[in-house]
């Protein structure tokens, strides 16, 4: 088991180092370049030009391509939602560093800080959850999908999983590049996107270490033999029956307030398609609770009493208030 543990953490360490190795290349390039000859030079020059269609290309081979290959070989997918943690302080430093960034230094530090607050956080509790091992298990939606695409899931899983989670972290990353692209001080607004995105920090973080408590609690009860607590309807649960997701879409929304600040609206769309992946998440989510039958009946009475997302007061479970969405 250690050494398996081992070999998962020293490839995790390494797979990302081949796009690393590469933009430092690149960076180390172009502070020493005196001419424009050399073999590489229309390659170094496409990559100057081109930060955003560099980073996609990046991505798509080291994280599609590469992670592919390392998922095949292992036959599990959990190395990508460990990296669905990573990339995005990988990202902003990337947009950061690279030649043609323009930007204000304090808002790029509260970004990058916060990214990396997010991060950590992320990472925390993924590890948390997976009782600090590499490797663990991969998310059940993708097991599930590996039972209903059969004998294709070894080709379709490029798609479905790696290609799928470009265009969603790029996406919500487009606020960083918009970032370390517009040079203007500091104003309101930054300040109003700071405060949606630390809150989005702090109760994603409430909301799953009061989930993994729960979890934890029902774990102890169950081999002692007794009965569990079949829902979570405290703290942050009593308000909202997802507030992990809330939070979460909260810290990507605030990014994009930044982005619209800067005249650069139009990168809500990252934020805008995780919002509608969510919302299919949740259905999931719920549908699969409702399949167990030993908590089926008091979820549904949770249903009929709770908001959604957004955390509110208890409806009546015969109508009463409405919930929010």
């Amino acid at each position: 088991m250690a050494s398996s543990n081992l070999k998962h953490a020293v490839i995790a360490f390494l797979a990302p180092i081949p796009s690393i190795l590469f933009y430092l290349s690149f960076l180390n390039n172009h502070s020493h370049q005196t001419s424009s000859t050399g073999i590489l030079s229309p390659l170094w020059a496409w990559c100057y030009h081109h930060p955003l269609l560099l980073a996609n290309a990046l991505f798509f081979l080291n994280v599609n391509v590469l992670f592919w290959v390392i998922s095949q070989v292992l036959s599990n997918h959990w190395m990508i939602s460990l990296y669905w943690t990573v990339i995005p302080v990988m990202l902003v430093h990337y947009y950061r560093a690279h030649p043609l960034a323009d930007y204000d230094w304090w808002r790029s530090i509260i970004a990058i800080l916060m990214t990396w607050v997010w991060s950590l956080r992320m990472v925390h509790n993924y590890f948390r959850r997976e009782n600090w091992q590499w490797s663990a298990r991969e998310d059940w939606r993708f097991t599930n999908m590996t039972s209903q695409y059969g004998k294709h899931w070894w080709w379709a899983s490029f798609f479905a999983i790696y290609l799928s989670q470009q265009v969603f972290l790029i996406g919500l990353c487009l606020p960083m590049y918009v970032i370390h692209s517009v040079n203007v001080p500091l104003n309101i607004w930054d300040f109003v996107a700071i405060m949606v995105c630390i809150s989005g920090i702090a109760i994603a973080y409430y909301a799953d270490t009061q989930l993994y408590n729960f979890a934890s609690k029902n774990k102890k009860l169950k081999a002692l033999g007794e009965p569990v607590v079949v829902t979570l309807d405290e703290g942050l649960w009593c308000y909202s029956r997802h507030p992990n997701y809330f939070g979460e879409q909260l810290w990507w929304w605030g990014l994009a307030i930044f982005a619209w600040n800067l005249g650069h609206g139009w990168t809500f769309i990252g934020s805008f398609l995780n919002t509608m992946c969510l919302a299919y998440v949740t259905k999931l989510v719920e549908q699969r609770m409702l399949e167990q039958d030993y908590r089926a009946e008091a979820y549904r009475q949770y249903q009929k009493t709770t908001s959604v997302w957004i955390p509110w007061f208890k409806a009546s479970p015969i109508g009463g208030k409405d919930k929010k969405p």
